[in-house]
């Protein structure tokens, strides 16, 4: 009853299914590397987005500000509606032409015209500093933002196709730079010589 063991008749160890091979290992292992890299990846765009957020509300609502300056100056009356326009339309208008920094409004109190005050840095808008009041030593310059006010006439859709001259577009284009980079901003609606 004793088995015998033959010489030809040796045992083999079963196949080991306890562990992973070593292809099995690299292959794993690429795979979470990938998956890692790509949410990396998310992860970086996901700072950026959020290190620009801030920066768009304020380009957001100084261009808000721009299309309010344009309202008021035909509401106020002290610009006429022809003079609602670029500087170089004809007739010519009171919002200067082109990229224009972020300037404090001058005497009229209207944004981008020709008396905005322009004493450098000393003459940007500002926003509060740390101390969250407006005012004090230690506002912000928005010396990385321009600004620029295009108002132009509207035709008529249908024929004959002529200038509206009750109606003008509004296009307020903010640009600010984010991160060593520039975004803008654009703002498009119209007004009507009608208040």
């Amino acid at each position: 009853m004793d088995r015998i063991v033959r010489a030809t008749e040796r045992t083999t160890p079963a196949a080991n299914d306890d562990g992973f091979s070593l292809i099995e290992v690299i292959v794993a292992t690429g795979i979470l590397a990938t998956g890692l890299l790509s949410l990396a990846g998310v992860f970086a765009m996901g700072m950026v987005h959020m290190a620009g957020s801030s920066p768009g509300i304020i380009a957001r609502e100084k261009a808000r500000e721009a299309v309010e300056s344009v309202h008021t100056a035909r509401d106020t009356g002290n610009t006429p509606w022809a003079k609602i326009r670029n500087t170089n339309a004809v007739p010519p208008g009171a919002f200067l032409v082109g990229e224009q920094p972020m300037y404090a409004p001058g005497v009229d109190g209207l944004v981008n015209t020709a008396d905005d005050d322009d004493l450098g840095t000393a003459g940007l808008e500002k926003l509060p500093g740390t101390d969250n009041i407006l005012g004090t030593t230690d506002d912000i310059p928005l010396s990385d933002y321009t600004r620029e006010i295009q108002i132009s006439d509207v035709m008529t859709d249908y024929a004959p196709i002529v200038v509206n001259p009750n109606l003008r577009q509004i296009r307020v284009i903010i640009k600010y730079k984010v991160s060593g980079g520039w975004r803008t901003y654009t703002l498009t609606t119209y007004i009507s010589s009608f208040s």
